[in-house]
C-alpha cells in the first residue's frame, strides 16, 4: 500500500535527480564493486548507468549486491553494451562530453577541472586494467585524483564517489539548474511507483 509519506519520498527523490550526468562502467570485473558504486550513484542523484561488457563476463546490474547496494539498483536505470565503441558513439551523438578517469600525464587534476557541461558521461574502467585505449582515445577530457601518499590509486568505488562528489559540488555552486525538467520528474515518479 502506498502511503502519503512514501509518495512524498518518491517525489522528493525524483526532484533531486541530476540531469545530464551518466556513469559508464567499462568492463568492471567485480559485481560487488559495481553494487557499491550504484549506491553512490543513487546518493548523488544519478539515474542513468551504462555497463559495457566487452572483455568481462556479463552480469545483470539489476540483480547484483543487494547487501552492498542497499537495493539502490532498484531505483536506477541501466543500459548495457557489448562494445565500448558503440556505447561511446551513442553518448557522443546524444551530446555528452566524455570524461575519462586515467592515471597518466595527459589527465587533468580533478580539482582543477571544470564540470560545467550540460551533459557529462564519466568513464570508469576495469579494476586492474583501467579504461581501454579506445575509451581513453574517444574521451573528450581526461581527469585523475591527485595522491599525496605512497599509494597511487584508489578502489574503483572510492574513485567514483570522489568524482561524483566533485561534479555535484561544482554543479550546486554554479547555481545552474541541473535538475530534471518537470515532465521528466513526473515520468520518473510514475516509473518509481511501479518498482
Amino acid at each position: 500500500m502506498l502511503t502519503k509519506n512514501r509518495l512524498n519520498r518518491i517525489k522528493s527523490v525524483a526532484s533531486l535527480r541530476q540531469s545530464g550526468l551518466v556513469l559508464v562502467f567499462e568492463d568492471i570485473h567485480d559485481p560487488h564493486n559495481a553494487a557499491a558504486i550504484l549506491r553512490t550513484c543513487d546518493a548523488f542523484g544519478l539515474q542513468q548507468v551504462y555497463f559495457i561488457f566487452e572483455q568481462e563476463k556479463y552480469y545483470n546490474p539489476k540483480k547484483i549486491g543487494k547487501s552492498s547496494s542497499s537495493t539502490a539498483n532498484k531505483w536506477l536505470d541501466f543500459q548495457t553494451y557489448k562494445s565500448t565503441k558503440t556505447c561511446l558513439q551513442k553518448l557522443k551523438k546524444d551530446g555528452f562530453t566524455l570524461v575519462a578517469t586515467l592515471l597518466n600525464q595527459e589527465a587533468k587534476d580533478i580539482f582543477k577541472a571544470k564540470f560545467n557541461q550540460p551533459k557529462i558521461a564519466i568513464l570508469i574502467g576495469n579494476e586492474h586494467r583501467g579504461l581501454s585505449p579506445l575509451a581513453a582515445k574517444m574521451a573528450d577530457e581526461k581527469i585523475y585524483i591527485p595522491m599525496r601518499g605512497m599509494v597511487q590509486s584508489l578502489n574503483v568505488s572510492v574513485t567514483t564517489a570522489i568524482i561524483l562528489f566533485e561534479i555535484t559540488r561544482q554543479r550546486l555552486k554554479s547555481k545552474k539548474n541541473y535538475q530534471l525538467s518537470l515532465s521528466k520528474k513526473r515520468k520518473l515518479v510514475k516509473n518509481f511507483l511501479q518498482r
